[in-house]
């Protein structure tokens, strides 16, 4: 799965594990997907920003060099957004290496409206594959 993903992705901007990330204090997370995703399911309280619809407005009030962590599904599409935050003078901005699939695969927790659940939006029933863990909604 680790060399698909490589493949998948252009490694073009600053990628931060899971396990990493998640023992950090206070980074910001961001999530990429689409609103339907992240209803569904994200990680605690990330900031949505979309992709298709992407906008710097829900980050505006963060310092430029503070920790920024951007992720998707898997990082493919995150890791459009860093370049973007990148090229908006972001400069501590890291891709979460497999997304909120492998924050689910490694056992940490997400949210939705109503608390921690083991719902995942995983787009479609291809992309299902990449979560071993949790509850599949498409």
């Amino acid at each position: 799965m680790i060399q698909l993903l490589d493949r998948l992705l252009n490694h073009t901007v600053n990628e931060i594990t899971v396990n990493t990330a998640a023992h950090l204090k206070h980074p910001f997370f961001i999530d990429t997907r689409e609103v339907e995703e992240y209803t569904i399911s994200h990680i605690e309280n990330a900031i949505f920003v979309g992709y298709n619809d992407f906008s710097l407005q829900p980050i505006a009030h963060l310092n430029k060099s503070a920790m920024i962590i951007a992720y998707c599904s898997i990082g493919f599409r995150s890791e459009k957004v860093v370049e973007k935050l990148m090229a908006a003078n972001y400069t501590n901005v890291h891709n979460l290496y497999g997304g909120i699939f492998e924050w689910v695969n490694q056992g940490y927790k997400v949210k939705n409206a109503t608390g921690f659940t083991d719902n995942v939006h995983t787009f479609n029933m291809v992309w299902s594959h990449w979560l071993l863990k949790g509850v599949k909604i498409y």
